[in-house]
């Protein structure tokens, strides 16, 4: 069955739920806020939420895909500058992850607070890998079309490139939240992208995922 496009005015209530969920969320915790706490912040009923969303899990999915495609938008955006080089194409991937941990500390938070929520309940965490999976599947094309119009080849699969990406820009914006001041903004990200690309200069092995 074709899926069916949303009309204007669902989409502007998806918005605004989004919206808010995500301000309660910053506020109280994935476990401590409530739907009521959201239909209150987005100014509608229950109906209204549950006519959109089945749970706050799918909130949390909701809010996954938004931040992916802004994050693929500034590696497009970056990657398609035309004075970039193959290496420029590759800090820049690392540049939006990381960027975009350092500006968003409360959707480290929650993401966080989901993990292990999905670890421990079975169906948010089929969602959650397929979301995952997404994500990482469209950060593999980005990468693979910056890379290829450069003539680059990555030294890793491309999968195992972003997957290491990812967990870097995660990792480093989470020792800087436990943490503050043990690393400079960067520093990690500088460190380790040299060693990636020393597999063959950036030049020795295919892309593929």
């Amino acid at each position: 069955m074709p899926s069916v496009t949303p009309s204007p005015r669902r989409s502007a209530t998806r918005e605004r739920v989004l919206t808010a969920a995500s301000e309660v969320f910053a506020e109280k915790g994935f476990g401590g806020a409530s739907v009521e706490d959201i239909c209150e912040r987005a100014g509608f009923s229950r109906g209204a939420f549950y006519s959109n969303f089945a749970s706050k899990d799918e909130l949390v999915l909701g809010l996954s895909r938004q931040h992916a495609e802004a994050t693929v938008a500034r590696i497009r955006t970056a990657a398609s500058r035309p004075d970039s080089t193959p290496d420029d194409v590759i800090r820049d991937v690392f540049a939006a992850l990381s960027d975009d941990a350092r500006r968003n500390d409360r959707w480290l938070v929650l993401t966080t607070e989901f993990t292990l929520h999905a670890i421990r309940n079975r169906g948010a965490r089929r969602a959650w890998v397929s979301r995952q999976r997404e994500i990482r599947s469209a950060l593999v094309e980005v990468v693979d079309e910056a890379v290829a119009s450069r003539g680059l080849t990555l030294p890793m699969p491309t999968e195992v490139f972003v997957r290491a990406a990812m967990a870097l820009a995660n990792g480093s914006a989470t020792q800087r939240l436990v943490e503050p001041g043990a690393l400079e903004q960067g520093e990690l990200e500088r460190t380790v992208l040299p060693v990636l690309l020393a597999g063959g200069g950036g030049h020795g092995h295919g892309t593929g995922a």
